[in-house]
């Protein structure tokens, strides 16, 4: 059913998960200091190598777009090919937006931030999803969807200040999808520094919680 891009259960069509396929899950809530729009995508069995590697070309186009440095004023219809790049090298490509708008405790999906040609310039202080996807119609869907926020970016040439994002949303990535050797240093790098903010800051609030279980979990999930 996640083959579709947007999916609501229905009595009719929905059915039990198994370990032997893909599963996508769109989470969020809504709380009085943000909003979240979180999308992990798993396999709890053996994937195949197709699988494999969509899902490690989706990564790589959410990393590639995440750690992009470009200048101020720049639309978002400019660098969302960035997100699409790992996927169109081997003739792949998802039928919907890269990322729109996230409010603070307002719409998930809010005007006018985002990625398409309609949108404003990226600014500062912008909250936006980045959440490229691959979806094979009746076999299964992928989509790996982070929230980020527009921050200033520390450039060598110290002119005006470039942009860049910071992902705010702290879920590891599932490892029994990815194929580690399409991926370039630079974005093994950029995973592993990821994995260390989760650590950093999810880890301890899970011991403050007694939550043992979950960060076990978490530590296996984001091991170097």
């Amino acid at each position: 059913n996640a083959a579709l891009a947007h999916y609501s259960p229905s009595n009719g069509s929905s059915r039990n998960l198994s370990v032997d396929e893909m599963y996508l899950s769109d989470t969020g809530g809504q709380y009085l200091d943000g909003t979240t729009d979180i999308t992990r995508t798993v396999h709890w069995g053996v994937p195949t190598p197709l699988q494999k590697e969509a899902y490690t070309r989706v990564l790589m186009g959410s990393i590639d777009l995440s750690r992009l440095v470009f200048p101020p004023n720049t639309a978002g219809r400019t660098v969302e090919s960035f997100a699409r790049r790992a996927l169109w090298d081997v003739g792949l490509n998802y039928g919907h937006g890269t990322g729109h708008g996230i409010g603070n405790f307002l719409s998930v999906h809010e005007w006018p931030v985002g990625f398409q040609s309609n949108n404003v310039p990226l600014a500062a202080g912008m909250f936006t999803s980045i959440e490229p996807g691959y979806y094979r119609d009746g076999e299964f869907g992928i989509r790996i969807e982070d929230v980020a926020l527009v921050v200033e970016a520390q450039t060598k040439s110290g002119e005006k200040p470039f942009l860049t994002f910071e992902v705010v949303s702290l879920v590891p990535y599932d490892r029994n999808l990815i194929d580690l050797s399409l991926l370039s240093p630079e974005q093994i790098r950029y995973l592993n520094a990821y994995y260390e903010t989760i650590r950093a800051r999810v880890g301890p609030e899970l011991q403050r919680q007694g939550l043992e279980e979950e960060y076990r979990w978490l530590q296996r999930s984001t091991e170097p």
